[in-house]
C-alpha cells in the first residue's frame, strides 16, 4: 500500500489529537496507561498501527472491545470526526480479567460487554473507566506481575536478543517461559524480544545513523539479512531500507 502523505514527516498531526493519562495507584497494578486519539479528516485516512505486546480495552460510539495483541501491522480506516478511548494494560495483567490465556484472543477484537459487561456512557473520560475498571477487578494473580516483569525486563535490556538469556535471567526454563507467556501475554517470548530490538533499530533509523544490515541481523539473533527483513517488514509495514531512505 502506497504511504500517504499525511502519515510522513508527522503530517497526521494537523488532524488528529493525542492525549495520555497515568492510572490511578490502586489501578496501576493492571493498567499501563489511558490514551485517547480525535480525528478530522475531509478525506478517509488510512492509519497504520504498529503492534505492542498489550492488550486494549477501546471505548468507541457506545462500544467496549477488547483488542487481544496483534502481531502484524494493521490499519485502521479515519474519517471524518470521530474519537476513541482506550485503556493500555501492561503486557500479562489482562489475564486475570479475561480468566483464559491470552493467547486465545490474539489478532483478534471482541466485544467486551460479555466479559465486562456494558460500557460506561460516552464520553468516556478517565474517571468513569477507573469506575468501571474497579466493578470488574480480579484478585490479584502473582502469575501476571512475573510476566509484567519478564517484558519490562526484555523492554529494557537492549542486549537480550535470546529467548534463553530470557529466561536464564528469571531462573525459569525456556519451556516455562514460553507457556507463561501463550498464558498472560498471548504472544511467545521470541516475538516480544523482537518487536523491542527492532524497536530500537527504528529509533536508530531516524536519526539517519548508517547500518551494516548484515551485521545487525546478527546481533539480534538473526540467522540472516532475509530473516530480519522479514520480520520487520511484518511489523512495520516496509523494508528497513525503506524505511531508513524516508529519513
Amino acid at each position: 500500500m502506497p504511504r500517504d502523505p499525511r502519515e510522513l514527516a508527522s503530517a497526521w498531526k494537523n488532524f488528529q489529537r493525542h492525549t495520555y493519562t497515568s492510572p490511578s495507584p490502586d489501578l496501576a497494578p493492571y493498567v499501563d496507561g489511558y490514551w485517547s486519539v480525535t480525528w478530522d479528516y475531509p478525506e478517509p485516512y488510512q492509519q497504520k498501527i504498529v503492534p505492542h505486546p498489550h492488550v486494549h480495552l477501546t471505548f468507541q460510539d457506545n462500544k467496549a472491545t477488547i483488542n487481544g495483541v496483534h502481531t502484524h501491522f494493521h490499519h485502521k480506516l479515519l474519517a471524518g470526526k470521530g474519537s476513541v478511548f482506550g485503556i493500555r494494560f501492561h503486557p500479562g495483567a489482562f489475564r486475570p480479567f479475561l480468566n483464559h490465556p491470552v493467547s486465545t484472543i490474539t489478532d483478534k477484537t471482541l466485544d467486551a460487554t460479555t466479559l465486562l459487561g456494558p460500557p460506561p456512557p460516552s464520553p468516556t473520560t478517565v474517571e468513569t473507566a477507573e469506575t468501571y475498571l474497579r466493578q470488574h477487578l480480579p484478585p490479584p494473580d502473582p502469575r501476571a506481575q512475573e510476566a509484567t516483569t519478564i517484558v519490562n525486563t526484555i523492554a529494557t535490556t537492549p542486549t537480550l536478543s535470546r529467548v534463553e538469556a530470557v529466561a536464564q535471567a528469571h531462573n525459569t526454563t525456556v519451556r516455562q517461559l514460553q507457556r507463561l507467556f501463550a498464558d498472560y501475554v498471548g504472544v511467545g517470548p521470541k516475538w516480544v524480544i523482537r518487536r523491542y530490538r527492532l524497536h530500537e533499530v527504528t529509533q536508530r533509523l531516524t536519526t539517519g545513523e548508517h547500518i551494516n544490515w548484515s551485521t545487525l541481523a546478527t546481533t539480534l539473533g538473526y540467522a540472516d539479512q532475509p530473516h530480519f527483513t522479514r520480520d520487520f517488514k511484518s511489523l512495520f509495514g516496509e523494508p528497513p531500507t525503506t524505511y531508513a531512505a524516508r529519513y
